[in-house]
């Protein structure tokens, strides 16, 4: 599956983006799919998952209930509602599919990310 996110841009602390993530081919819903994210300067770490129907969801503690993973399996898309936002939620976002049940990729493969930019 290719993947490619956007969505990303400039925004205010306490503001709000939604990030898309476009998936080609009609593999995408057999996959859970997460997001992941790399501040300057430190590793890519995870932030997000959904399962196959987005009936489960899971997040990292820096960003539960402020963020809100969803997908739309009929267009092949994965979303990140992101809210509340703040500088350390600055970095390059990218999706992936993941490893049912857990935080980690399941393939060592990146599409184009889209960077978030939170100002203080």
């Amino acid at each position: 599956v290719q993947l490619q996110a956007s969505g990303g841009g400039l925004v205010q602390a306490g503001g709000s983006l939604r990030l898309s993530c476009a998936a080609s081919g009609r593999t995408f819903r057999s996959y859970y799919m997460g997001w992941f994210r790399q501040a300057p300067g430190k590793e890519r770490a995870f932030v997000s998952a959904i399962s196959w129907s987005g009936d489960s969801t899971y997040y990292a503690d820096s960003v539960k209930g402020r963020f809100t993973i969803s997908r739309d399996n009929a267009k092949n898309t994965l979303y990140l509602q992101m809210n509340s936002l703040k500088p350390e939620d600055t970095g390059v976002y990218y999706c992936a599919p993941v490893v049912a049940g857990s935080a980690d990729p399941r393939y060592d493969y990146w599409g184009k990310g889209t960077l978030v930019t939170v100002s203080s």
